[in-house]
C-alpha cells in the first residue's frame, strides 16, 4: 500500500467527517484571504484547529493517491513533478512566492469536477468527461496556479506540454474498479462538495437549532446500532381525554375580543414557513387565506399545517410516525448495502434513497419493530355523539395506516329485564373504505376508571402494545425525523453497562418548542432545559435518584408490566402519577440513566395563568408524594447521601420553600408567649422582662442562622442540578421580617441595640447583616448561568442571561415560587390535590384584571400584602442604627417580593397598560364584586360564589385547626401596636388591649349600619339614609374632638387601622376555616360582607397604580417589548398582533 493511503488511513473517518467538511471550507477561506501572509503564519492559523489540519492533510494525499492511481505513465509524471515542487517550495518557505494561493478555489472546482465523474461507474461518455476534466486540471494548475521557474526540469514540462498540445494527454486512464479507490474518491467528492450546501445556512431558526442538534449528538458517545431486523421492537404510547385533534376552520378564522384569529397569529409569527407552505401546495406566496377555503384539499392542508404549529394531536402523530419512516429509509438502505438483487442499483446515487416509502420489505419491517397507539380512552363516546374530535382521530387514522386507537367502548343492553352495561377496551385501525377496523376487543369485569383518569387511560390500553421497550409520549409533544434515526441506538442502551442493574427506564431529553411565543415561554424553555440537561445529567450520575417526570422515557416494557406496570391510579395520592413510575422502578431495583443525544419536542404553557396552573398542579401533586408510602420506604432504603440527594431534588425541594415561607409561625408563636409571659406588657425596665426578650432573641437568631446552614448545603446541591434557589430568600425574609417585626413592636429591638452600643458588642449587626447576604441568594442565578455555559458557550450565555434580566425573568421566577408555596402547603394541610387542565393554546390575549385576581388572590395578593404590612410596621417602630440606608439594604430584597407578587399578573398580561382596557377591566371588576351568587351561578360570575370555592378546600377537623392556628399570627399587630399609640402614653395594662377590641367592635357595629340592605327595608329607606347620615356626621365630630381634647394624633388614627387590618382578617380567616359553624350561629351574612369589602380594598389597592400607569402610552409600548422582545428581534411586528387583524383597529 503507498505510503500516501497509509497516512490517510490514519485520519479519523467517521465522526470527524462532518467536522472535516466544515474545517476544509474554513481552510479555503483562510489560504485566500491570508495569501498575504508568510507560509509559517498560513499554516499556524490553520492547524488551530485539529480538524482542519487533518482536512487539509487528507485532501492534499487523497488527490495525489487517487491521480496516481488512474493516470497513465505521462500523468504520473505530470503528479510527481507538481508535488516536488510544492514539498520543495515547503522546505524553502517559499509556498506563497511559487503558488498563486488566490486560484486556489478553481483549483478545488476543477478536482471536484473530476470527482464527480470518476465516482461513477464507467461508460464512454463518462470517460470521455473525465479526460477532459483532467485536463482542464491540468491547465489551470500549469498556467494559473504555478509560477516557479520551470526550467528546472524543462524536458519533463516539454514532454507534457506536446502531449496536452496534440490531446494525448490523459487519454488512456485507469478507470478506478478497486472498491477501497472508489470509497476514497466518494469521500474526497464529499470533502469538496458538500460546502455548497452547508455553507447555506438555513433562514428558519428552528431549521437551524434542529441541524445544530443533530451534527452535535453525532460527536457525542452512543451505542452501535444493531441492523433493523436485529434491533429491540418497541412500542410508542400516547394518552388522549378531549384535547384539539386539528384545529376547524371556524376555529382558525375565529377572532378574540382582540381581533385575533389564529391563523392571523400563525402567519405573522412564522411568515416564512407560510409562504413555503403556499408554494407547496401551488398557491401564490400573497395569496390570502380566504382563497384556501374554496378548496377542500387546500383548507384541508392549511387545517394540517396550522394544527402541526401548536399543541395539537395532530402534531405528536405526525412527529411519532417518523420512527416508522426512520426504519423504512435504513431498513432499505440495508438491503441496498447488503447487495439485496430487488434492491436498486447502488452505484447509481440517485436511485438509493428514493422510494424506500414504496418498498413493501421496508414498510412490512418497520411494521414489524414499531407500534404507535394512541390510547383515546372517550373515541367511543365521541363518535356516538358525532364530536368533531372523533372525525379528526378517523381522519389522523386513516392518513397514518400504521396508527392505532385504544379505546373504552360502553355496550348497554337488556337483560332479563333489566339494563346491563358492560366495558371493552378495544383497539382499532382505519381501513381503505374510511372506517374504523376493530382488531382487539377485550370484555374488562366494569368500569376501568376507578382513580386518576390519565393513569387510567394508559393502563387499559398498555396491553396494546408490543416489543420489549415502550416510549410514553404526552399529547403536547412533537418528534424529528433525524432524531428518529438514533432510536436505534437509544435502544441498545438497555444492554450497555450502566452499573451494577442494567437500565430500565432509559431518560431521554426534551427541547421546548413554545420558547418563542413570548418571554414567559422563554423563561420556562430555560427553565426546562437547565433542569433536563445540567439537572437529569446529574440526577442520573452520580447521583443515582433520577426519577421519571415526564413522557419522553422509554421503559423496559416486560420489566415493568410484570411489576405494576407504568402508572399508578389511585385517586389524589397518584394525581402526578409520572413520576411515581420512577419511584415504582427504583423500589423494584430498577435502574434510571439519562441520555442527551437524542431528543423529543415538548410544549409547555405560554401564558402566566397557564403556567401558574402548571406549577400548582405539580406543587399539589408533590404535596401527596409527601404522604405516599413510596417516598417513605425509598427513604428506609437508600443510603444517607443517596436518600439525601432524593430529597433535596423531589419532596425537599418544595418542603425547603413552604418552610421558608412558613417560618414565621414560630417565630410568631414565640413571640406571643412571650408577652403572655411578661409581668407587666411593655415594660422593659425589668432584668426578667429582658431576660425573656433576649432568651428569644438568642433563640431566634440561632434558629435563623441553622436554617441558613440547612439551606445552604441545599443551595449547593440546586447548583449542581439546575434549581432556582430563591426559597432561601423567601425564607430569610420572613425569618427577618416577623423578628424584626417583634423586636420592633416589643421595644426589646432599641434596648439591644443601646446594650450592645455601651458594652461594644457587634453581635447583633453581625447576625443581621450575615441574614442580609443569605437573603439577597447570591446564589439565586448560578444553576441558569452554569446551564447557559454548557449549552452555549460563555458569551451567549452571557447575553441570554443580561437579556433575560432585562425581560424581568426574576419577577416571573419570584412569583412562580409563590404559586410553588401555596399549592404545595395547601395539599399537606388539606390534601385534595387535583388536575388543572391549563389549556394548550395560543395565549396573547388580555387577561382581564378580575380573572387575574381571582386566580391570585389567596396564593400571591393576600402574602404579598402580609409582608408589605411586616415591611411598614418595621419602619415605622423599627430601630435601625444605619437609618433610611440600612433599612433599604435589610428589605430591598422583600419589597422586590412583595412587589412582584402583587404586580406580575398584570406585568405580563398583553395590553396590561392600555388605557381603554383597563377602563373595561375596571367595569368588569365591579360587575363582578356587585352580582350576587346563587344556584348555578360559577366564581367568574360572581364574587360570593368564586369565595365559596376559595374555601371548599377546608373539609377536615385538622385542617381547620391548622387554619386557626396559622390564622393566630395576624393578631400580633394589633397587640403591639396599640401600646405605641400617642393616646395610651406610658400605660402599659391589658386594659389598653381590651378597650382596643372594643373599638374594633364599634367599627364594625358602624359597618353593619353603613351597609345594611335596602332591600331588606323598602318602606324605611328615607329613615335608614337620615340614621347613616347622622352615624356619620358623629363618627367625624367624635374623631375631631378626640384629636382636639386628647392625646389622639392623625399617626394613631393610620396606626389603628394598620393594627386593626390583620385582626379583622384573622377573623374572617377563622370563620371561613369554621364556615358550617358559623352559619349555624346566623353569623355567616355578616362575615362575608367583611370580606367583600376586604377583597374590594386589595383589589383596589393593586389597580390603581395599574390605572396610574395607563395614563401614560409608553408604558403599554414598554411592556409589549418586554413580553415580546424575542418576536421584535426576529422582526416581527407583535403590535399588529395585539392590535388584531381589524381594519378598525387603527381609528
Amino acid at each position: 500500500m503507498p505510503t500516501q493511503l497509509a497516512i490517510l488511513l490514519s485520519f479519523p473517518t467517521e465522526k470527524r467527517f462532518l467536522s472535516l467538511i466544515w474545517q476544509m471550507i474554513l481552510a479555503k477561506d483562510i489560504a485566500v484571504a491570508e495569501s498575504r501572509d508568510n507560509q509559517d503564519e498560513l499554516w499556524e492559523r490553520i492547524s488551530r484547529d485539529e480538524n482542519m489540519r487533518y482536512a487539509v492533510v487528507e485532501c492534499y494525499h487523497s488527490i495525489k493517491f487517487i491521480l496516481t492511481a488512474v493516470l497513465d505513465e505521462d500523468g504520473k509524471k505530470w503528479v510527481e513533478r507538481v508535488y516536488e515542487d510544492i514539498q520543495k517550495s515547503i522546505t524553502e518557505k517559499k509556498i506563497r512566492d511559487n503558488f498563486e494561493l488566490n486560484k486556489l478555489p478553481l483549483v478545488i472546482q476543477k478536482v471536484t469536477a473530476l470527482m464527480g465523474v470518476l465516482k461513477f461507474a464507467e461508460t464512454p461518455e463518462l470517460k470521455k468527461g473525465a479526460v477532459k476534466a483532467m485536463q482542464d486540471l491540468y491547465d489551470v494548475v500549469r498556467h494559473d496556479l504555478l509560477v516557479v521557474n520551470l526550467r528546472e526540469h524543462l524536458q519533463t514540462w516539454n514532454l507534457l506540454s506536446k502531449a496536452r498540445d496534440d490531446g494525448s494527454l490523459f487519454s488512456r486512464l485507469n478507470w478506478p474498479k478497486d472498491q477501497e479507490l472508489k470509497s476514497q474518491i466518494k469521500r474526497l467528492y464529499s470533502l469538496l462538495t458538500i460546502k455548497d450546501s452547508a455553507s447555506s445556512i438555513p433562514k428558519n431558526l428552528e431549521a437551524r437549532r434542529r441541524l445544530e442538534f443533530f451534527t452535535n449528538s453525532l460527536f457525542m458517545d452512543m451505542p452501535k446500532p444493531k441492523p433493523v431486523r436485529e434491533m429491540v421492537s418497541f412500542s410508542v404510547f400516547t394518552p388522549y381525554y378531549s384535547e384539539t385533534v386539528l384545529y376547524s376552520l371556524d376555529e382558525l378564522r375565529k377572532r378574540n375580543e382582540d381581533g385575533i384569529s389564529i391563523l392571523f397569529y400563525l402567519q405573522k409569527i412564522y411568515p416564512d414557513e407560510w409562504k413555503n407552505f403556499l408554494a407547496r401546495i401551488g398557491r401564490d406566496e400573497n395569496a390570502q387565506e380566504t382563497e384556501l377555503f374554496d378548496s377542500s384539499r387546500d383548507s384541508e392542508e392549511l387545517r394540517f399545517w396550522a394544527s402541526y404549529r401548536g399543541q395539537t394531536l395532530a402534531r405528536t402523530v405526525r412527529g411519532m410516525m417518523y420512527y416508522r419512516k426512520a426504519l423504512m429509509l435504513q431498513t432499505y438502505v440495508e438491503r441496498i448495502e447488503a447487495g439485496d438483487t430487488q434492491a436498486p442499483d447502488p452505484g447509481n446515487e440517485t436511485l438509493s434513497t428514493q422510494g424506500f416509502e414504496l418498498s413493501p420489505e421496508a414498510r412490512a419491517q418497520a411494521d414489524l419493530k414499531f407500534t404507535y397507539v394512541v390510547t383515546c380512552q372517550i373515541y367511543g363516546k365521541q363518535k356516538e355523539e358525532q364530536k368533531p374530535q372523533a372525525a379528526d382521530i378517523a381522519l389522523l387514522m386513516q392518513r397514518n395506516e400504521a396508527l392505532r386507537v385504544a379505546f373504552i367502548d360502553i355496550v348497554e343492553s337488556m337483560k332479563d329485564g333489566k339494563v346491563q352495561t358492560e366495558y371493552f377496551s378495544k383497539l382499532v385501525k382505519g381501513d381503505i373504505s374510511g372506517k374504523d377496523k376493530e382488531i382487539y376487543s377485550i370484555k374488562l369485569p366494569g368500569n376501568p376508571k376507578l382513580g386518576e383518569g390519565k393513569p387510567e387511560n394508559q393502563n387499559h390500553a398498555i396491553i396494546f402494545t408490543r416489543g420489549n421497550a415502550v416510549q410514553t409520549i404526552d399529547m403536547n409533544q412533537d418528534n424529528y425525523f433525524e432524531e428518529a434515526l438514533k432510536m436505534r441506538n437509544l435502544l441498545e442502551e438497555f444492554y450497555y453497562d450502566h452499573g451494577i442493574r442494567p437500565p430500565t427506564i432509559l431518560g431521554v431529553r426534551e427541547h421546548v418548542f413554545t420558547g418563542s411565543v413570548s418571554s414567559l415561554a422563554s423563561f420556562m424553555s430555560n427553565q426546562e432545559t437547565s433542569f433536563v440537561t445540567l439537572g437529569q445529567r446529574v440526577l442520573a450520575n452520580p447521583l443515582k435518584v433520577r426519577m421519571h417526570y415526564g413522557h419522553p422515557d422509554v421503559f423496559d416494557r416486560i420489566f415493568h408490566i410484570t411489576r405494576g406496570g407504568i402508572s399508578k391510579a389511585s385517586r389524589v395520592i397518584n394525581i402526578s402519577e409520572d413520576i411515581f413510575a420512577g419511584f415504582n422502578s427504583t423500589l423494584r431495583q430498577g435502574n434510571i440513566t439519562h441520555h442527551e443525544y437524542i431528543q423529543v419536542g415538548k410544549g409547555r404553557d405560554v401564558g402566566l395563568n397557564q403556567i401558574a396552573l402548571f406549577e400548582g398542579k405539580v406543587a399539589g401533586g408533590n404535596g401527596e408524594q409527601v404522604l405516599s408510602r413510596d417516598v417513605y420506604r425509598l427513604g428506609q432504603l437508600f443510603d444517607f447521601f443517596r436518600m439525601m440527594s432524593f430529597y433535596f431534588t423531589t419532596v425537599g425541594f418544595y418542603f425547603c420553600t413552604m418552610f421558608g415561607l412558613y417560618y414565621w409561625t414560630i417565630s410568631e408563636i414565640l413571640a406571643l408567649l412571650t408577652y403572655v409571659m411578661k409581668a407587666a406588657p411593655g415594660n422593659l425596665k425589668t432584668s426578667t422582662s429582658v431576660s425573656l426578650h433576649s432568651k428569644f432573641f438568642v433563640f431566634h437568631v440561632s434558629l435563623s442562622s441553622l436554617l441558613c446552614l440547612y439551606s445552604f448545603y441545599a443551595v449547593i446541591l440546586k447548583m449542581l442540578i439546575g434549581y432556582s434557589c430563591l426559597d432561601l430568600t423567601v425564607l430569610t425574609v420572613y425569618v427577618l421580617l416577623y423578628g424584626k417585626a417583634y423586636l420592633a413592636l416589643s421595644g426589646v429591638g432599641g434596648t439591644l441595640e443601646d446594650r450592645a452600643d455601651i458594652l461594644g458588642n457587634t453581635a447583633l449587626n453581625a447576625a443581621l447583616n450575615a441574614q442580609f447576604l443569605f437573603q439577597i441568594g447570591i446564589f439565586t442565578a448560578v444553576p441558569m448561568i452554569l446551564g447557559f455555559i454548557l449549552e452555549q458557550g460563555v458569551f451567549t450565555a452571557i447575553v441570554s442571561f443580561v437579556t433575560m434580566q432585562f425581560q424581568l425573568c426574576s419577577v416571573f421566577f419570584t412569583f412562580s415560587l409563590g404559586t410553588r408555596t401555596h399549592y404545595f402547603g395547601r395539599t399537606i394541610l388539606h390534601g385534595g390535590a387535583r388536575y388543572q387542565a391549563t389549556g394548550r393554546g395560543f395565549v396573547v390575549r388580555h387577561i382581564k384584571f378580575c380573572e387575574n385576581y381571582r386566580l391570585y388572590s389567596r396564593s400571591h395578593f393576600v402574602k404579598g400584602f402580609e409582608v408589605v404590612l411586616l415591611l411598614v410596621v418595621f419602619l415605622a417602630y423599627g430601630y435601625s442604627e444605619g437609618g433610611a440606608i440600612s433599612y433599604v439594604l435589610i428589605t430591598i430584597s422583600s419589597w422586590y417580593m412583595a412587589l412582584s407578587w402583587l404586580f406580575a399578573p398584570y406585568l405580563f398580561n398583553p395590553s396590561g397598560f392600555e388605557w381603554q382596557k383597563t377602563v373595561e377591566d375596571f367595569r368588569d371588576w365591579t360587575n363582578w364584586l356587585l352580582y350576587r351568587g346563587g344556584i348555578g351561578v360559577k366564581g367568574e360570575e360572581s364574587w360570593e360564589a368564586w369565595w365559596d370555592e376559595e374555601l371548599a378546600h377546608i373539609q377536615t377537623l385538622g385542617g381547620r385547626i391548622m387554619e386557626t392556628i396559622l390564622s393566630l399570627r395576624f393578631f400580633i399587630f394589633q397587640y403591639g401596636i396599640v401600646y405605641k399609640l400617642q393616646l395610651q402614653g406610658s400605660d402599659t395594662s391589658l386594659t389598653v388591649y381590651g378597650l382596643s377590641w372594643a373599638v374594633l367592635a364599634a367599627l364594625v357595629l358602624l359597618f353593619k349600619v353603613f351597609s345594611f340592605s335596602q332591600k331588606a327595608s323598602v318602606n324605611f329607606q328615607l329613615l335608614l339614609r337620615f340614621i347613616q347620615g347622622i352615624t356619620f356626621m358623629l363618627c367625624l365630630a367624635g374623631l375631631a374632638t378626640a384629636i382636639a381634647l386628647t392625646n389622639l394624633s392623625l399617626t394613631d388614627v393610620f396606626a389603628c387601622i394598620l393594627a386593626f387590618l390583620p385582626t379583622g382578617w384573622a377573623i374572617l380567616s377563622i370563620a371561613g376555616a369554621w364556615r358550617p359553624y358559623v352559619k349555624k350561629l346566623g353569623l355567616w351574612k355578616s362575615f362575608r360582607s367583611i370580606a367583600l369589602l376586604y377583597d374590594a380594598g386589595m383589589g383596589m389597592l393593586i389597580f390603581i397604580p395599574i390605572a396610574l400607569f395607563s395614563w401614560f402610552p409608553f408604558v403599554s409600548t414598554f411592556q409589549t417589548r418586554l413580553m415580546f422582545n424575542q418576536a421584535f428581534s426576529r422582526g416581527l411586528e407583535i403590535s399588529l398582533i395585539l392590535a388584531g387583524n381589524n381594519p378598525n383597529s387603527a381609528i
